[in-house]
């Protein structure tokens, strides 16, 4: 993205002091921006004042800020967070009418990633970066896109009511796909129900001539086709889109026979786990909608780029299997790891987990069903700093889940897998190089 910081204050308002300078790119983290970027400084944990001659140091050449600082070229706005948010609205402007929003409780970076690799076999595609599904993430992907994108794929996280239709506002989806309503974030809208609620608002905000990717397998998913004026397409049993003949490689990847109105093909998906397949689904939805053929869909599917810490399956030099899903974690996508830690060939099948967050007055009996679930499945827990499974062995730390298992031997399999605060991927690391 390209622009004056003059037309930027015009865009957003506020004061220039300084140089008109030319943007090329924007970053909100000192140690991430490149020569040519506008340095935002938000008000976060840490405050991106305190960073900016780091920024300019590392070649930004303007700042956007609230506050006078020492910079030659710095635009000072009331609210930094809320003008980014403007430049991601102006940068939207560009993009065309190919945009889609991606949400749901489980599976929605995975969806974006496959969603995004599918509409790359014929569109210039850009796609949120890892899980850049907030009011920072959003407005930085569709800043990001490169000059030429014709198909966006944008994910959108919730943290409350109002929060994706805020998002909506800037990123204008022209389809939405969601992937699932589960327990997972229930502190913040009560309940099940709640997070239906506020998941829908992606369909709401679209328009007669949108498409709303729904899955049918979903219940509280399926009672959004009443809540939008959008085109529904249906993926999962009975839909537009369905999966027959499913099976996993020894890899943990799908195999399936994909049937759709637009025709049949046999699919392997580079996502691990057999609750990809509804993903898949969804994101082969996204192309076909947007005249991707169907072998370029398959295509797609079984080379997607994924982002780190999903499912992420390495083998130890001694021949041991280390699944690293410790990326973030609820009850639903941590009952599908365990149940695809299962399906591996293994003499010993052991789950690493953290605290499941932002369950509310459900999370102790959520941990405890877990532990249950794994009990059933043969699979031994090794709890870091959680006791509320109430199977396995409680350890205090990383470190101390690392001890308890090394050194790992052929015939292992291990999961590592926790809210994102826990910071597992340390485990799963240590684990691998084994």
């Amino acid at each position: 993205m390209r622009l004056r910081v003059s037309s930027l204050g015009e865009v957003v308002g506020g004061d220039l002091l300084g140089d008109d300078v030319e943007i090329d790119g924007v970053s909100v983290d000192s140690r991430a921006t490149a020569p040519g970027n506008l340095f935002v400084a938000l008000r976060a944990e840490r405050d991106g004042h305190d960073f900016v001659a780091d920024a300019l140091d590392a070649g930004a050449v303007a700042v956007l800020v609230d506050r006078p600082v020492d910079a030659p070229a710095a635009l000072v706005v009331p609210d930094t967070t809320a003008a980014l948010m403007g430049l991601g609205s102006h940068a939207r402007d560009h993009l065309g009418s190919r945009v889609v929003g991606v949400t749901g409780s489980v599976g929605k970076t995975s969806t974006k990633d496959l969603a995004a690799a599918v509409l790359a076999r014929c569109h210039p595609t850009w796609a949120s970066a890892r899980s850049y599904n907030n009011e920072i993430g959003v407005p930085l992907t569709l800043c990001g896109a490169p000059d030429g994108t014709t198909a966006t794929v944008v994910e959108m996280g919730m943290r409350g009511f109002g929060h994706i239709a805020e998002l909506c506002t800037v990123a204008r989806p022209t389809m939405g796909v969601v992937t699932s309503v589960a327990m997972v974030h229930t502190e913040l809208v009560g309940d099940l129900d709640g997070v239906a609620r506020a998941k829908r608002e992606l369909v709401e905000s679209l328009g007669a001539t949108g498409y709303a990717v729904l899955n049918a397998d979903d219940p509280r998913v399926a009672t959004m086709a009443a809540h939008t004026d959008a085109r529904v397409v249906w993926f999962g049993d009975g839909g537009h889109l369905s999966a027959e003949r499913i099976e996993l490689d020894d890899e943990l990847r799908p195999r399936f026979h994909l049937v759709s109105d637009w025709g049949s093909t046999e699919v392997t998906v580079a996502a691990r786990g057999l609750h990809q397949v509804a993903n898949a689904l969804a994101a082969a939805a996204v192309g076909l909608v947007w005249d991707v053929p169907l072998e370029a869909v398959a295509e797609g599917l079984a080379t997607a780029a994924l982002s780190p810490w999903r499912m992420e399956l390495r083998r130890t030099a001694a021949g041991a299997v280390v699944i690293n899903d410790a990326y973030n974690a609820g009850p639903a996508s941590m009952e599908a790891a365990l149940r695809s830690l299962a399906a591996l060939p293994a003499h010993r099948h052991i789950a690493v987990l953290g605290h499941m967050a932002e369950l509310g007055p459900d999370g102790p009996a959520e941990h405890r069903r877990i532990g249950e679930v794994a009990t059933a499945l043969g699979v031994r827990v090794v709890a870091v700093a959680e006791p509320a499974y109430g199977v396995g062995e409680v350890v205090d730390d990383a470190d101390a889940a690392v001890a308890a298992l090394a050194p790992l031997a052929d015939g292992d399999a291990v999961l590592v897998k926790a809210s994102r605060a826990a910071g597992l991927e340390v485990v799963a690391e240590a684990l691998s190089a084994d």
